[in-house]
This record gives C-alpha cells, sequence and structure tokens, in this order.
C-alpha cells in the first residue's frame, strides 16, 4: 500500500545552468532544421538530427550527426550566438559576442539510416532501442506531481523577473538552481518544509541574505497560498557568493539533467535525454506520447495516477510493449483494457507519433528549460502532447 504521510524532494535548474545551455543549442540547431528544410522544400521525414553541445568557459563545441538541407556552419554558429544572448549571458568568462564556437555536425550513419527509413512496405524504425516513460496525476491542474513542478515555477518565475528587470531581481545571473520538498498528508501535497534556491548574481557585494531578501517575494509568489509556513527552512545560496556561473564556472553537456526534464523523480525514466534529437528518437517522441497517454487516462477520469511504459527495438516501428500502472487508483477500467485500448486509440510508430503530435515542426528549443511536461500549448505548435484531446476518444474505446 502506498504512504500516505511522507517528504519528496525535486530539483529544477534555470535556462543559464551550464546544461541547459547546452540543451537549449542542441534544441535550437534541431529547430533550425526544421526551419530550413521548410524553405527548402525538403521532407520533413526525412531530417535527422542527433546533436550534442559542449560549454566550457567562453568555448562551445557543438558534435553529431544530421541529414537534411544544406546548412551553412555559419547559420549554426548564428543560432548558437542568439540562444545565449537571449539566456543573458554577457560575462567575461563567458560572452555570447566572444564564446569561440565550433561545428563538428557530420551526415547521419548510412547504418543507422537504413534502419529507420520507410521504404517499400517498411514502416519508418525506431531510431535506436529503449524504454520510455509517462505520468501524470493530480496534483496540480497541469496534472504534474507537486514537487517538480513548483521547482521549475520558482525559476522560471525568477528568471522572467531578472530579464525584465523586477525589483532587484535584475542584480541576479542566468545560472540557477532549486529544490523544493513538499509535506503529503493522506497522500496530497500541503505544503513545503524546505526551500533551496542558489542563484547566480552579478553584484559580487551581494550576501546570503540580501539575496534571500530579493528572492524571497517571487518564490512565495510561486507557491500555493499557505505553503509556506514558520517552519519552512531556507537555504539561500548556502555556500555564500555565486558570481562565476554558467559555463565558466562548471563544463555543460547536452543531456544531463533527464528528471528535471520530466517527473522530478516522481516516476521512472527509461535513461534517454531528449534534446538534440529529431523525432525518430524515441527518447524524445515517444517519451512525449508516453506522457500524452498518461494525462488523457488521468484527464478522462480513469485514474488519480498513471505511469505508461512504452519500449521499441531500432528499426521497428511498432513498439514492442504497452505497460499502465494505476498506482491502486483506477476508476471503472482495469490496466490490461487500457492497454489495449492505447494501441488502438494512438499509432505508437515513431511516424505515427510524429503525426499525431505534428511533430514536424520547430518546436524544440522553448522545451529546453523548466520542463518539457506540465506546459500550455501554443499557437505554434509547441507542447502538443499536454493536450487532453483524447479523452472522448478514450473513453468510448474503454466502453466498447
Amino acid at each position: 500500500m502506498a504512504r500516505a504521510n511522507y517528504l519528496f524532494t525535486s530539483e529544477s535548474v534555470s535556462e543559464g545552468h551550464p546544461d541547459k545551455v547546452c540543451d537549449r543549442i542542441s534544441d535550437e540547431v534541431v529547430d533550425l532544421f526544421f526551419r530550413e528544410g521548410a524553405k527548402a522544400g525538403v521532407d520533413p521525414y526525412e531530417i535527422r538530427v542527433a546533436c550534442e553541445t559542449l560549454a566550457t568557459t567562453n568555448r562551445v563545441v557543438i558534435a553529431g550527426e544530421v541529414r537534411g538541407p544544406m546548412i551553412d556552419p555559419a547559420e549554426i554558429v548564428k543560432v548558437a550566438r542568439n540562444a545565449i544572448k537571449a539566456i543573458g549571458y554577457e560575462q567575461a568568462g563567458f560572452h555570447w559576442e566572444t564564446a569561440q564556437i565550433e561545428v563538428l555536425l557530420h551526415a547521419q550513419s548510412a547504418d543507422i539510416a537504413q534502419g529507420v527509413d520507410a521504404g517499400g512496405n517498411k514502416d519508418e524504425g525506431a531510431g535506436d532501442q529503449g524504454i520510455m516513460f509517462g505520468y501524470a496525476c493530480r496534483e496540480t491542474p497541469e496534472l504534474m506531481p507537486a514537487p517538480i513542478y513548483y521547482a521549475h515555477k520558482i525559476l522560471e518565475d525568477l528568471t522572467h523577473a531578472r530579464k525584465a528587470g523586477t525589483g532587484e531581481a535584475g542584480k541576479l545571473g542566468p545560472d540557477a538552481k532549486s529544490q523544493v520538498t513538499v509535506k503529503y498528508v493522506d497522500g496530497k501535497p500541503v505544503g513545503v518544509t524546505q526551500i533551496v534556491l542558489s542563484t547566480q548574481h552579478v553584484d559580487e557585494s551581494l550576501s546570503s541574505a540580501d539575496i534571500r531578501r530579493i528572492v524571497e517575494p517571487f518564490i512565495c509568489k510561486s507557491l500555493p497560498a499557505g505553503w509556506i509556513s514558520d517552519e519552512t527552512v531556507w537555504h539561500i545560496n548556502p555556500t555564500g557568493k555565486f558570481v562565476i556561473g554558467g559555463p565558466d564556472g562548471d563544463c555543460g553537456l547536452t543531456g544531463r539533467k533527464i528528471i528535471v526534464d520530466t517527473y522530478g523523480g516522481a516516476a521512472p525514466h527509461g535513461g534517454g535525454a531528449f534534446s538534440g534529437k529529431d523525432p525518430t528518437k524515441v527518447d524524445r517522441s515517444a517519451a512525449y506520447a508516453a506522457r500524452y497517454l498518461a494525462k488523457n487516462v488521468v484527464a478522462a477520469g480513469f485514474a488519480d495516477r498513471c505511469t505508461i511504459q512504452l519500449s521499441y527495438a531500432i528499426g521497428v516501428a511498432e513498439p514492442l510493449s504497452i505497460y499502465v500502472d494505476l498506482h491502486g487508483t483506477g476508476h471503472n477500467v482495469s490496466e490490461e483494457k487500457l492497454e489495449t485500448v492505447l494501441g488502438q486509440i494512438m499509432r505508437l510508430s515513431p511516424r505515427g507519433i510524429r503525426e499525431h503530435l505534428q511533430l514536424n515542426r520547430p518546436v524544440y528549443a522553448r522545451t529546453s528549460s523548466y520542463g518539457h511536461f506540465g506546459r500550455i500549448p501554443d499557437a505554434e505548435g509547441g507542447f502538443s502532447w499536454e493536450k487532453t484531446d483524447l479523452v472522448e476518444k478514450m473513453k468510448a474505446a474503454v466502453a466498447a
């Protein structure tokens, strides 16, 4: 039986964290290939991107394999610089104008391509083997676990304030990390017992107490009313000064924040990162599909919590297995029934997922910080996997 009373903690990192800088650049490259491909008339199903980025003191290295439109490396350098500028890095050790940027992208391996490409009677195969998980629960209106949702919200709100120069938030830097410990009573989140925030600051004279004075109003506003009490323990810049940050303070790499990107440890993770990958890579697209299905299961009222696992083999179109766990919270439907229904109401091949969620578009850079899930679908097609438009179809299939 699940525990009813407990503490659970999740962390988030800001868009200026070294690893997130790399995720952003890698996803900007994915978006660039889809944008330029559309201009050049390239079939979006033929585009392949597997882009990894490394960032350190005033240096960025972009490597990987691609297929699609011919893109001048200077254009890739340009989108990388623009991403760094948008994040806010204009520091001596990492500056959007002066950072040395090296592009080492090469053509996709023919051995991989032959297994993935569609042809004849063969559907497009998965870009690799692997297992992917999706999760949803009733802890927030967005059907996300509360700890990761609010850890993200704190940093996102602080970033908006920093960029807008609200109050003294303009004294903060781009690099930041948060951690929220949530108290659960009878299985429901009711408050925060510990708040951790480490944020870079551009004014070297600021103390930890000064930083708390600046950030506390934003943190309080980010959390539900009544969740902070006199017993809540605050850890704001607990090591003291935090002036040297971002890739100048710590080397960044694409794909090192997979738990931050998903459910904050509240649900399983298959191990594959998302950023820098086109949607033939099921690490990304099938994880989006699993979240989409899990969210619709909960939104349809079939469960209060839902975990879905999908598994794939490289070059094989259909998933090898579909697994559903309702964690004992199911309502009028069995997990076995849902396992049958889910594959009927949505094609779960890489091409089927891409078509259903319309993933052949430049929608990826916006996913690179503050989580890939629990976001609001936008007019340009971003976060399509957060829609709950399968509810009625799912209900009808379960009833049939």
